[in-house]
């Protein structure tokens, strides 16, 4: 028994010096090993690939490994204790949510929740009619939407469709809110505590911050694609496997998760291998050596995952890049982050309660940074305690790197441009990378500021003299960063005109045209069309779509003469002068968009507002229940 003792004291010593000493694996530690041949000569022998499993590098006897073997099933209390932890604290955050899963609304997504709901909505009426379910004409009628480019999500809302069926779109996207923080703090926490940290705990505090960081809890608000993130740990599980030797299995598994990931949203997956490609440089800049080894281990099995991925999703991808209503680059403007976004609490915090700063975000979904000078103090402080170790070192690196990028093409301070150019300013056109929100790369840096929370946590843990003024600061940093629930309010029920089937009287195979149209900035009419059913298509709409011969996307539809007319009424409040021309127009644009009927819902400006259908369409309408209707059907025959 002392033996095994004294067997199992030297593995984790060798463990630990691989993870937080000066090099990060055994065979660093020692130099090259030595082998001796027949002849005599002595030979080096690979160096270890990077992120060495401390099982499977330890020097322990073959026979005190198996009895560790043995004794790991114990070990899984830590995980399920965190993955409670996790859950818990994600049913807090979107607490106010789930006190009415089926009708709640995220008052800080503004109309992306709609949008969500209704692609979760349209997919499971698709896999209920056997329909394609990458494109749809359900919107934006009669040119309809590219759903693969808007990302719909599929890898969720096709298998959640059951859900969506019995219970409704809103309690898929609260479902898929939730267990996208809880599941992405629990897959980080996998994936620090088997190949960075020993210690259960200081993985924990690192899966607590990637699933929880600010712009987790802000795009928690409206972006489901950025917050059920747990596949991106996973494959870089499988990568760093690979490196190590893994087979052919790994490479299926890979294939298979980021063909999935890219089902999920391409965007993120984009962010994690960027910022894995600055990492994985950083480690090795100084090991060349190393990196050969891992190179000669990895390229053909990584080869194999990038087949297995690209044939699961070419069709998918060809619609999306080719496909009806595709695109070629969405123009954001400048969406850098100020630099104050970097040093402030986010609003939605406790810090951002108690302390706010000046108002520099873009909006509530796109607090992606946000991260507090305390919290970056401590990540300087470190850095600079664990520089020895190369894990700490490529973290450091990719931390400064993706938290450059995220700054844009120029440095802005509290709003103010500063007329410094920054390397965004280099990449910015490339393809793909064009299309992405520079602001988004600061969750790049996520992982990195994880990876070191949780190393400096695992030394002090071990050191125990500074385990107590480590635990202080982390609190301290951490605090300020306590995401507050968020706010939800129940919505109104949908006009009784959709809910009740009125409209089938004034339906034939046309479109139904809302006044206004919906929109980016109001996109009721889509809940009402899936509370209906999907019984009629709708003008307009709230999605990517393409714009002129360059293919240039923008949000909602290409917007016609007559839509423009009623919006403008609608934000004004002032019904404008209504033209011979302008009637002529309206019936053009009710032609294109095939229109069996216009309906105005309950809401502000009304009054003004059937003045002006009525004076465009020379036609009083209607009152059906809570709507008034304006059949179209005849005048739109008459021009046909």
């Amino acid at each position: 028994m002392d033996r095994f003792v004294a067997a199992r004291s030297r593995a984790r010593l060798t463990a630990d010096r691989n993870l937080t000493g000066p090099v990060s694996t055994v065979a660093e530690a020692k130099g090259p090993a030595i082998r001796r041949p027949a002849d005599g000569q002595e030979r080096a022998m690979p160096q270890a690939p990077m992120l060495a499993d401390p099982a499977r590098t330890s020097t322990a006897p073959r026979s005190a490994r198996a009895v560790v073997g043995r004794l790991r099933g114990h070990r899984a209390g830590p995980d399920v204790a965190a993955a409670l932890g996790f859950t818990v604290l994600a049913v807090v955050v979107l607490g106010r949510q789930w006190r009415s899963p089926t009708v709640g609304y995220l008052i800080g997504s503004g109309q992306d929740q709609r949008m969500w709901e209704w692609f979760f909505a349209v997919a499971a009426h698709s896999v209920t009619r056997l329909e394609n379910p990458l494109g749809t004409l359900l919107q934006n009628y009669p040119d309809g939407v590219n759903l693969m480019a808007n990302t719909a999500m599929f890898g969720v809302s096709i298998p959640l469709a059951p859900v969506t069926l019995l219970f409704g779109p809103t309690a898929t996207w609260t479902l898929v809110l939730t267990a996208g923080l809880a599941g992405t703090a629990f897959a980080w926490y996998w994936l620090l505590s088997r190949f960075a940290v020993r210690s259960r705990a200081a993985a924990a505090v690192g899966g607590l911050f990637c699933g929880f960081a600010p712009g987790m809890i802000s795009h928690a608000n409206g972006h489901p694609n950025f917050v059920a993130l747990a596949l991106l740990p996973l494959i870089l599980g499988c990568v760093i496997r690979l490196s190590r030797g893994a087979g052919t299995r790994t490479a299926i598994a890979l294939g298979l998760l980021v063909a999935t990931q890219i089902l999920l949203g391409e965007e993120p997956l984009l962010i994690c291998a960027m910022s894995f490609a600055v990492f994985t440089l950083a480690y090795f800049a100084f090991r060349p050596q190393l990196a050969r080894a891992a190179v000669r281990s990895s390229w053909r099995p990584l080869l194999l995952a990038a087949a297995i991925a690209l044939a699961i999703t070419a069709i998918p991808l060809w619609w999306q890049f080719f496909g009806p209503q595709s695109y070629r680059v969405i123009d954001h403007g400048t969406m850098g982050n100020d630099l104050k976004a970097l040093l402030q609490f986010p609003a939605q915090s406790l810090g951002g309660r108690t302390n706010p700063g000046q108002d520099v975000s873009i909006g509530a979904t796109e607090e992606n940074a946000y991260f507090g000078w305390p919290l970056l103090a401590l990540v300087a402080a470190a850095s600079a305690w664990l520089w020895r170790a190369p894990l700490a070192r490529a973290a450091t690196v990719t931390t400064l790197v993706m938290g450059v990028l995220s700054l844009g093409s120029e440095l802005t301070v509290g709003r103010s441009r500063t007329g410094i150019t920054l390397p965004w300013a280099w990449f910015e056109h490339v393809p793909l990378l064009e299309s992405v929100l520079e602001t988004r790369f600061a969750m790049g840096a996520v992982p990195a500021i994880a990876l070191l929370l949780a190393m400096a946590t695992d030394r002090a843990l071990r050191e125990r003299a500074t385990l107590v003024p480590w635990c202080i600061c982390l609190v301290l940093a951490l605090l300020p960063l306590t995401p507050m629930p968020l706010p939800a309010v129940d919505r109104k029920p949908a006009p009784e005109f959709f809910s009740d089937g009125t409209w089938r009287g004034y339906v034939d195979d046309g479109s139904i045209v809302t006044v206004p149209l919906p929109r980016p900035e109001d996109a009721r009419a889509l809940s009402w069309q899936a509370e209906a059913d999907f019984g009629f298509p709708l003008a307009g709409g709230y999605f990517v779509g393409p714009v002129g011969a360059a293919k240039k996307a923008k949000y909602g539809p290409d917007d016609r003469p007559t839509a423009l007319l009623l919006a403008q009424a609608d934000k004004t409040g002032v019904a404008p002068a209504i033209t011979d021309e302008l009637r002529a127009q309206a019936a053009t644009d009710l032609r294109f968009w095939r229109a069996d009927a216009v309906v105005l819902p309950p809401g502000k400006n009304r009054q003004v507002l059937r003045e002006t259908v009525s004076e465009l369409l020379r036609d009083s309408g209607q009152a059906a229940g809570d709507v008034w209707v304006w059949d179209v059907r005849a005048l739109v025959a008459a021009g046909r």
